[in-house]
Formats: structure tokens, sequence, C-alpha cells
């Protein structure tokens, strides 16, 4: 059986007819809020509302890790949160009971919520901040309340 020709309009109509269905669903890239490029100050702040839900002018911490589409957005959030990490490790240090324990035990659960299907530079970020967390007592009552609070709701 031999199959009719088809004319170039209908191949043409056929390929845009494709292309649209493969665009459906495709969602817009996120954007960064300004609120999340602005320093350990501004985390630190909204930080001292942890264990209730902390964002940074409506954006959740994880939400600015995961939103930080290319390197120089990462680069602004990562440096914010490594250097409140820093920060809050070495207060915690001193007193693994504290406010500042469960701080950050919730910035380091809501950078892994952020970064969970993220393999890449993202991952990485949470490795550092992984590694900034271990001067402080990560099995503390105060850390791990904190850290489950990040991940659910950071």
């Amino acid at each position: 059986m031999r199959l009719p020709a088809l004319s170039a309009l209908s191949v043409l109509c056929a390929t845009a007819l494709l292309l649209g269905l493969l665009g459906c669903g495709r969602e817009e890239p996120a954007v960064l809020s300004p609120a999340c490029r602005e320093g350990s100050g501004p985390v630190l702040r909204a930080l001292r509302q942890a264990p209730s839900p902390v964002s940074l002018d409506g954006t959740p911490l994880s939400s600015c890790l995961r939103d930080a589409g290319d390197g120089g957005d990462l680069r602004d959030v990562g440096i914010g949160y490594l250097d409140a990490a820093s920060t809050l490790a070495t207060a915690a240090e001193k007193d693994p009971r504290g406010r500042e324990a469960l701080r950050l035990g919730y910035l380091i659960g809501a950078a892994h919520r952020g970064a969970s299907s993220d393999q890449g530079p993202a991952s990485e970020m949470v490795r550092r901040l992984d590694n900034e967390a271990t001067r402080a007592d990560k099995g503390s009552a105060a850390f791990r309340r904190g850290e489950r609070a990040g991940r659910r709701g950071g």
C-alpha cells in the first residue's frame, strides 16, 4: 500500500503543531528575588523567625537557592548563606542549645530543600554549608529542630 505524498504545506503545519505542543507546559524560568542577593545581614535577621517560616521579603530561603539560575545569582545567594552559616556556627559551637544552633539548623534544612532537585552548583553550595555547620553540634536538639523546620517549610 502506497502512502499519499505530503505537500510541503502539510509538513510545515504538522511541524508547527508539534512544536507548539512541545512548548505547552513549559514553565518560565524563575526570577530571583532581589532580597535574596542582599547578603548575610537580611538572612540573619530573617532567621530570627525560625522555627516559624522564614523568608526574605516574602521569598522562602529555599526558593532563593532554587531560583538562583545562573552562576552570578547562585554566587550572591551562596555568599550570603555561607557568611550567615559561619556566624551562626561560631555562636552554636559555644552554645549548642541556643537560638543560633536552631537558626543554623533552619538555614541548612532550607538549603537542602532548595537544592533537592539539583545535582550541580546548588548542591555544591549546600555541601559547603554542611561543612560550615560541622563546627556546631548537629546532633543537638536545637539544631535538629531548626533543620526539620527548614526542610519542611524553609
